[in-house]
Parts: C-alpha cells; sequence; structure tokens
C-alpha cells in the first residue's frame, strides 16, 4: 500500500508545525488519528520519519527526504487541480519567491502590471535566500524565483537586469569624502555582508580579494538593514545592491552611500522557472512586468535570448 495524498499532507503539516498537536489541529483531524496515520505508514515503509523530545518533533533523516518528496508531490497535484479547471496563467495562482533585497523595491510595480493586465491572477509572495529560493523551486514551493542565475541550475531562465553595487560607511570613515569607491580604497578595509545563504555574500568575497579587503569573520548580516547599522558603527564597509542603496540607504543619515567602482561589482538577476513547467503566455507576461518595472527604476537591462 503507497502513501495516500492525505497522509503525505499529514507528515508535512507535522514537520512544519513542528509538533503532532498543533498539527492535527490546523488538520481538524483527533491527534490520535493523526499520529495512527503516520504510524501506518513508518510501518509499511519500514522507516522511522519522526522522533519526539522535549524540543518538539524533530524530522529524522529519512524523515526529512520524505517531506521533501511529498512536498513536491502535493504541490504537482494542486498544480494539475488548477491548471484543469483554470484558464489563466499559472493555474490563476502564481507563487513567487523573490530575494529580500529585491522584493520590496521591484515588486510593487510589479504587482500593479500584473493586476491591471490579469486581475483574476493571484499572486503570493514570499522573501527567502539564496538557498531557500532554490530549495522552493524544486520542490514545487513556487511556480517562479526571482534571484541570482548561477544559485539555480537546471531551471528555466530569463536575465530581467544587472544591479551594480554600493557600499555603505559611517559618516566620520576616512573613505567617505571620495565620491566613489574603486579597488585600490577597500585594500585593508574590512566589508560587511549578509550570510553565506545569499549570493551577495560570495560576490563580497570575489571582491575582497580583488582589491585585497577583508571579509568581516566575526560578523555576517542577516539583513541589509543590519550591515548598515554595523558600518554606521565604524565596524566596516558594507556592500550593498543597487535597488537597496539608492531606495532606501542613501537617505539614511548614520552613513554615506556611495557607487563601488570594480569591473565585477554587480551581480545579475533572473526569472527562474522548473524546466518542466507548461510554456504559456502567463511567463513572457510576468517576464515584461519585471523587466519594464526595472526600467522604471533605472537599472540596466540584461539582454534576454530570443
Amino acid at each position: 500500500m503507497r502513501p495516500t495524498l492525505r497522509q503525505l499532507e499529514y507528515i508535512v503539516t507535522v514537520h512544519q508545525l513542528g509538533g503532532f498537536g498543533l498539527a492535527a489541529e490546523t488538520l481538524h483531524v483527533s491527534q490520535p488519528s493523526l499520529s495512527s496515520q503516520i504510524a501506518t505508514v513508518e510501518a509499511e515503509l519500514g522507516v522511522r520519519l519522526f522522533t519526539r523530545g522535549r524540543g518538539g518533533t524533530q524530522a529524522t533523516a529519512k524523515g526529512l527526504e520524505f517531506v521533501r518528496r511529498a512536498r513536491r508531490i502535493l504541490a504537482e497535484v494542486e498544480n494539475l487541480r488548477s491548471v484543469m479547471t483554470s484558464d489563466l496563467p499559472f493555474g490563476g495562482r502564481l507563487r513567487l519567491g523573490v530575494l529580500p533585497s529585491i522584493g520590496p523595491y521591484l515588486l510593487p510595480q510589479v504587482m500593479r502590471a500584473l493586476h491591471r493586465d490579469q486581475p483574476d491572477l493571484r499572486v503570493i509572495v514570499r522573501e527567502e535566500n539564496t538557498l531557500s529560493l532554490d530549495e522552493g523551486i524544486r520542490n514545487g514551493r513556487f511556480d517562479a524565483i526571482i534571484s541570482t542565475p548561477e544559485d539555480h541550475p537546471n531551471t528555466w531562465q530569463r536575465p530581467l537586469f544587472t544591479e551594480p553595487l554600493w557600499v555603505a560607511l559611517a559618516t566620520d570613515h576616512p573613505l567617505a569624502a571620495l565620491a566613489r569607491i574603486g579597488a585600490k580604497d577597500l585594500t585593508g578595509q574590512r566589508l560587511l555582508t549578509l550570510d553565506t545563504g545569499h549570493r551577495l555574500a560570495r560576490i563580497v568575497y570575489g571582491l575582497a580579494g580583488l582589491s585585497g579587503g577583508i571579509v568581516s569573520d566575526d560578523y555576517e548580516g542577516t539583513s541589509l538593514d543590519s550591515i548598515v547599522l554595523m558600518a554606521a558603527t565604524g565596524a566596516g564597509i558594507a556592500v550593498l545592491p543597487d535597488l537597496f542603496a539608492r531606495r532606501q540607504a542613501i537617505h539614511r543619515e548614520e552613513v554615506v552611500v556611495r557607487p563601488l567602482a570594480m569591473p565585477d561589482a554587480h551581480r545579475g538577476i533572473s526569472l527562474m522557472l522548473p524546466v518542466e513547467q507548461p510554456v504559456d503566455e502567463g511567463r513572457d507576461r510576468l517576464v515584461v512586468a519585471i523587466r519594464n518595472a526595472a526600467k522604471s527604476l533605472h537599472l540596466d537591462l540584461t539582454e534576454a535570448p530570443a
């Protein structure tokens, strides 16, 4: 006997909520019934999916693999239902993942355009780091993501725009008087960046290697705001992507923001979809909406292949 879709949903929900009680309440079933269904799956497969302890319910290694594959199956079933019952692109529901350093500044224009052209399309947006976006596009949690293409191989990709990098420095930093910051200016300087779950961190490590800068090893920011605050205290120089720098950081009084004048001081941004995603006009409409929004924000559009 194979696990049913309902059993897959039970197991995914327990993992997501970290406990049987809350999962049972969310699923509107009794806890004994939920536990029995999961125990049945474990017995049939001959594996243990969860362990219980003081810290709550934890998935085993096999459990994590089960959850990853179950999410993909459930997403495909939901997609099948949506596509079969709707003539709209993406089955009427677009689950879009985006980098936090892009979403707040680019997506308002994109959402307006999509709603104007496709008022019945429901768009669900989540901001996550590079690693989480990659996991989401592979397990079916996202229909599309806006991210750095190098981090999402084996996906359908359409280049959108190139985003230059800036730096933020404390107002009394010796380099604050410069109009632009070059490679030689970063020699020996401590650079602040996000944690290694973000492509930006890898770009900053590359820039440090080219300039003789030093990436801070005692602090990795969890957000761009946090590394700006660190820069304001004189802890180092924060490296920022263009949209955040021009739309937010440049207005902060505790730092000065300057363009970074180095050949590799930029990142490419693309739209990624699963390769098995059906080809329809919704994909092209989404590309056009994002590129038009990027153009309105004075970003350099990356030429996309025909």
